[in-house]
């Protein structure tokens, strides 16, 4: 039975702008090449910055405590970007067996962007925490992958943990259901798995986050995604990004 949880409980909360408006759709074109301009450039077409700031250690612990991964486990990050989670799950849980698929070719070539500056506040010299992060780049770059959701480039069964947050709903309605039977073809255990997406309970909802979103191609109420899931035989664990 699939199960709402929120593993990203631990991130701190932020003030977002859902003015209608203030997003257009020439940001959303630009958002959705990937680029710098979507991870590092102005607030109103991406992320405003996406840098390592150490938020992912609090989702490997829950990840410990949902799924019980350990040293032994293989976890798959759908959509990760630059790398943080796949780091910070080597370094909390040395030994694990990490996979990485991005479609921003951008991300990849900035993973764990933003860890020398992170341990620097952390009281570490300037020289060692840029050759810390270099350190961190070459750790995590070989289980990196540009790629689709829908078309995971590994064997069936290959992983025991799969999560994919805020990501399949960037892909039109077909290609996301694709994208989830192959979570559920590459995965060895179909209740070990999380998918996080862009959601709304009501029309209130519904309008903040068409303000708010950038890339979303699929967008569905709670109910609509729920229905969607089970559609597909997805059984694993759930949770909605709602503005």
């Amino acid at each position: 039975m699939m199960r709402e949880i929120n593993i990203l409980e631990s991130f701190p909360k932020t003030k977002r702008n859902l003015d209608s408006g203030w997003r257009t759709d020439d940001n959303r074109k630009i958002a959705k090449l990937f680029g710098k301009e979507f991870f590092d450039g102005d607030r109103v077409n991406g992320y405003g910055g996406y840098y390592y700031d150490g938020r992912w250690k609090g989702v490997v612990k829950k990840l410990q405590e949902i799924y019980g991964i350990n040293s032994n486990s293989s976890v798959l990050d759908i959509g990760c970007a630059k790398g943080f989670l796949l780091y910070d799950l080597q370094e909390m849980i040395p030994g694990i067996r990490v996979a990485g698929l991005d479609i921003s070719k951008y991300a990849l070539n900035h993973a764990v962007g933003g860890l020398e500056g992170y341990m620097i506040k952390q009281g570490m010299p300037e020289k060692e925490a840029k050759e810390f992060e270099e350190i961190g780049r070459r750790k995590v770059l070989p289980f990196m992958i540009e790629g689709s959701a829908d078309n995971l480039p590994w064997p069936d069964s290959s992983f025991d943990i799969l999560l994919s947050i805020n990501t399949i709903h960037n892909l039109p309605e077909e290609r996301c259901r694709k994208a989830i039977r192959e979570m559920l073809r590459v995965g060895r255990n179909k209740k070990k798995m999380f998918i996080e997406v862009d959601a709304y309970r009501n029309e209130a909802e519904k309008e903040r986050t068409e303000n708010w979103v950038l890339t979303a191609e699929t967008m569905k109420s709670f109910e609509g995604w729920i229905a969607l899931y089970k559609e597909e035989g997805y059984d694993g664990d759930y949770f909605w990004f709602t503005a």
